[in-house]
């Protein structure tokens, strides 16, 4: 572990970190995704001028499983109309979510426990006046005062996470398990096209140890 990586408590009753391969059914996988774990890390912290790192997802409680269903939607609401109906253009129409309404199976992991490491790097949008200790310094005051620009989830927003700062000297110990993960989401490769970009995934004696960027797979 790097003395100089961000260390953050993730923790939640339940998580769902959606397999792609499944279409309609939600499969978790067995450890939290590092696009999971930045998106936790961008509620506490976002700027156009910085770019999250996850280097570790350290499990501190045993992987279990809940099965259960849920009614959902199948359709989504259009970006377009609604900036249309924002500005007074046209409106969405009459919407039956009974009409449009179906029930999913789930499978998601329960009571999780995380470490995440992490750090960043600054883009090139970043200003004159911004270095790296200025924005460790904002997140860890924000991490502390438990100040957030959006509430955190675990995989689905209906599953909400619970962060909160590390004592580095004190670091509670991860499970004492190592087995293959497989091919593992890392991030979403955005560009002239949104891809997905992958990882062979391997728990350590609980740690999962997440591979930079640039060494990901492209689907």
């Amino acid at each position: 572990m790097n003395a100089s990586n961000l260390l953050v408590r993730v923790q939640g009753p339940l998580a769902c970190f959606t397999r792609p391969e499944f279409s309609t059914e939600r499969v978790s996988y067995e450890v939290m995704t590092p696009s999971a774990a930045r998106a936790i890390l961008e509620a506490i912290l976002w700027k156009p001028a910085i770019r999250w790192r996850i280097h570790a997802i350290h499990v501190l409680s045993p992987i279990r499983w809940m099965e259960f269903r849920r009614n959902e939607v199948n359709s989504r609401a259009s970006t377009r109309d609604a900036a249309s109906a924002a500005a007074g253009n046209t409106g969405f129409g009459d919407y039956y979510a009974d009409a449009d309404r179906a029930q999913r199976h789930t499978v998601a992991l329960r009571d999780v426990d995380y470490l995440v490491e992490a750090s960043f790097a600054l883009t090139g949008r970043a200003g004159p006046s911004d270095n790296m200790g200025k924005f460790y310094g904002m997140f860890e005051r924000r991490l502390g005062a438990g100040q957030q620009v959006f509430q955190p989830y675990l995989g689905c927003r209906e599953f909400p996470a619970f962060v909160a700062p590390v004592d580095a000297e004190r670091l509670p110990k991860p499970i004492d398990e190592t087995r293959a993960l497989g091919w593992m989401l890392h991030d979403m490769e955005y560009g002239a096209e949104r891809r997905p970009r992958f990882f062979s995934a391997q728990l350590e004696k609980g740690v999962l140890h997440v591979p930079a960027w640039e060494e990901a797979v492209t689907a």
